[in-house]
């Protein structure tokens, strides 16, 4: 049996990137399941705290990213989704875990030299401590394999290193040691503005993006002021060398085509962006049309959001709850 276990942070304004990006990974896995297989997806709630969040706002965002995610084809009845702060076995397995866990591992974190910066003695515990809380949180439902990409492999080492360690210090066989499922490379959606950077919440032009709640009309204007050159598109995939803006254009185009950039350019080559772009705007504004609508519904309805997540978390305390008192017990805490 197959027991996938993923989290993804609860951020607001939700684009083209994060749905090519993690979001469409987690459909795909949970379409893929096979008798008996599960998926337990969560909102990382309690990873978000590790800096500082408005309280309303972090409300705002969790409901936000449940909602994009249902919106996108993540399926309550097929997999466990949840917000990770609705479920306290995840805090409570961490802290045990925390015995078993070394400073020198810690310390071996490059995620938090990057996210601290010069700043390492103001960075909260949570941010220095945090990696031990991802151990949990798949440890806790006995994940035999966990989606990483090339930034958080270090991290699943550390938890099977948890997991090894715990295991032999208490003469059990108790946790599970995941394995790592390296899903397809997403593909690296960049700014309409900038073919160098990343497309981003954050950027302050709003053209710069593709929000998933964008109507059609805004969709094909943002594409048709997108940022090109002036050469027609190449036959090849190596003739984008140089060309960020055309790579990009082209590499949204293959993603949700589900063709690959070779396919494309086999189809566009040799015709300008006054041709290109066009057609873009109308697989943009198709593939995106329903996952919109059933985004502005769920967004209307908090409360059934709020239902939804409720029986997953129920799902998942249910499902973490062998695991919590299992460790107890190997620990001496109960008996």
């Amino acid at each position: 049996m197959m027991r996938i276990v993923s989290g993804i942070q609860p951020t607001g304004n939700l684009h083209l990137g994060n749905y090519l990006g993690a979001i469409r990974n987690w459909v795909r896995m949970q379409d893929g399941l096979g008798a008996g297989d599960q998926c337990f997806f969560f909102l990382a709630s309690l990873h978000a705290i590790t800096v500082h969040n408005e309280p309303a706002q972090l409300r705002a965002n969790i409901r936000e990213m449940a909602a994009a995610l249902i919106a996108a084809g993540v399926d309550p009845a097929r997999a466990t989704l949840f917000s990770q702060a609705d479920v306290p076995a995840h805090a409570e397995l961490c802290w045990l875990l925390n015995g078993t866990a070394r400073i020198g591992w810690l310390n071996r974190m490059t995620q938090f030299k990057e996210k601290s910066g010069k700043n390492r003695e103001g960075a909260s515990i949570g941010l220095y401590a945090y990696p031990v809380l991802q151990a949990a949180d798949v440890l806790l439902y006995q994940a035999t394999h966990v989606p990483v990409g090339e930034d958080q492999k270090q991290h699943l080492e550390l938890a099977r290193d948890v997991a090894t360690k715990f295991n032999t210090d208490f003469g059990v066989e108790l946790f599970t040691l995941p394995e790592p499922i390296i899903p397809p490379a997403a593909a690296r959606i960049m700014s309409l503005r900038d073919g160098t950077s990343k497309m981003s919440k954050s950027d302050p032009s709003d053209m710069s993006r593709i929000n998933l709640t964008d109507d059609a009309d805004l969709l094909v204007q943002k594409i048709r002021k997108a940022k090109t050159d002036p050469e027609p598109l190449p036959a090849s995939a190596e003739e984008l060398a140089g060309r960020p803006e055309a790579r990009n254009l082209v590499g949204i185009y293959a993603a949700l085509a589900d063709e690959t950039v070779e396919q494309v350019l086999a189809r566009f080559a040799g015709q300008g962006f006054g041709a290109f772009k066009p057609a873009l705007a109308e697989l943009v504004a198709e593939s995106l049309r329903p996952v919109k609508s059933r985004l502005d519904a769920l967004r209307a309805d908090p409360a059934e959001l709020d239902r939804l997540l409720a029986i997953g978390a129920a799902k998942a305390r249910e499902a973490a709850a062998p695991t919590l008192d299992a460790t107890y017990k190997a620990m001496g805490l109960r008996w």
